[in-house]
């Protein structure tokens, strides 16, 4: 069992450290509003994680994933979702509005990065499936999965938090380079252009069976 959880946490960190929406979206919000931002969106998608291991354990994921038309709806909200953030983001670098902090009022602005995090790890099903086929693989299936299962998303959302906890300190220490304008606005395209690619490539991806 010890040995089972220690590749468990070993792979879990593996598949944390991975790029993703969830990266770009932290990268951006840090850069743009500050650590407490980027703390706020690291919590929305710690948030969503909790959410998947719970419909995880009462099978919701199974459903949607065995069924066609959910999981495509599902990956179609998710593919637009990046998609709409990514435009939104190369349309505010257009306008020259890279800094929302002047604009948005602090509340506003943790309250929107939450939201981001959260919205953007909720609707990206490659979670949903990564817990439906990953988490199984460490339980035994003949007892009582409740427990096991919570437990293993636990670690894996607390792998989740410290790692981005980490990262976000160390955008924070190199603050001065990356909250120069012109680093500023060629993150912000960067960002814009890659959430976009994600949200076509999740659009065209078929689901597994």
């Amino acid at each position: 069992m010890m040995t089972d959880l220690l590749s468990f946490i070993v792979l879990s960190f593996l598949l944390v450290i991975l790029p993703g929406p969830d990266y770009v979206i932290l990268t951006n919000n840090t850069l743009k509003n500050g650590m407490a931002s980027g703390l706020k969106t690291v919590l929305g998608t710690c948030s969503a994680l909790a959410i998947h291991t719970f419909i995880a354990i009462i099978g919701l994921s199974a459903i949607i994933v065995n069924s066609a038309y959910l999981f495509t709806v599902f990956k179609y909200i998710g593919a637009a979702y990046l998609i709409y953030l990514g435009a939104m983001s190369l349309l505010s670098l257009r306008n020259n509005k890279g800094s929302m902090t002047k604009t948005s009022t602090k509340r506003e602005t943790k309250a929107s990065s939450f939201r981001l995090g959260f919205f953007t790890n909720l609707f990206n099903p490659k979670v949903a499936v990564f817990f439906l086929t990953f988490l199984p693989q460490f339980v035994d299936n003949s007892q009582n999965t409740f427990i096991p299962f919570t437990i293993l998303g636990m670690i894996y959302i607390l792998l989740t938090f410290l790692y981005f906890l980490v990262y976000i300190l160390f955008i924070n220490k190199i603050n001065q380079f990356m909250q120069k304008e012109s680093t500023q606005k060629a993150i912000q395209g960067i960002s814009g252009v890659v959430l976009m690619a994600f949200g076509i490539k999740l659009a065209l991806e078929k689901a597994h069976h």
